[in-house]
């Protein structure tokens, strides 16, 4: 697999977290830094592991994993969206602005990590079929997974500065949408 073609499947894989990352920042009260470098380390990692998982499950059984990668992102990522959509829509009919938090909890980050790194799965499994040493290629999706979800959690900080009250709502119908538009992908190929 050449470089170029490397690069672009890590952009591909990565477009999925950066969506989800900006969603991520919105729903922060003014996240910093600090908090957008291990948001971009948890995803990172996350999706650099998961077209390894892939490609050792493709050696064995890569019917199982392709058959049922999509319907398991979008049932994730429906349910982060619509936990986030409840919670916005209860504290935007509160009197008081609604308090967020400064930080997500590791496991929030794991869970919606792991619900946009199911299509590295896939490739993953793809891949087992190719004879490719998977490890640069899950090393280049994992970095610049790292890379745009650390910036898409600070653009999600800009974005939540102007949308105000609604930001989480607005991460809410983020992530739904990523989950349909991943399961669209899937079921209309």
């Amino acid at each position: 697999m050449s470089f170029a073609s490397i690069v672009l499947l890590a952009l591909a894989m990565s477009t999925d977290a950066f969506a989800a990352a900006i969603g991520k920042g919105l729903a922060l009260e003014r996240p910093h830094w600090r908090e957008a470098l291990r948001t971009g380390a948890i995803f990172g990692t996350i999706e650099a592991l998961t077209p390894i998982v892939g490609w050792l499950l493709g050696l064995s059984a890569s019917r199982y994993v392709t058959a049922w990668d999509h319907w398991i992102a979008f049932v994730l990522l429906g349910a982060l969206g619509a936990r986030m959509l409840h919670a916005g829509f209860r504290n935007s009919q509160e009197d008081e602005p609604p308090s967020k938090p400064s930080a997500h909890s590791f496991w929030l980050l794991a869970v919606t990590g792991f619900s946009t790194s199911i299509d590295a799965m896939a490739v993953g499994v793809g891949l087992a079929f190719l004879d490719i040493d998977i490890l640069p290629i899950a090393a280049a999706i994992g970095l610049t997974t790292f890379v745009m979800v650390t910036a898409g959690v600070m653009l999600g900080r800009v974005l939540g500065e102007i949308a105000g009250k609604r930001a989480e709502i607005i991460g809410g119908v983020v992530l739904i949408g990523i989950g349909c538009a991943i399961l669209y992908e899937h079921l209309s190929a």
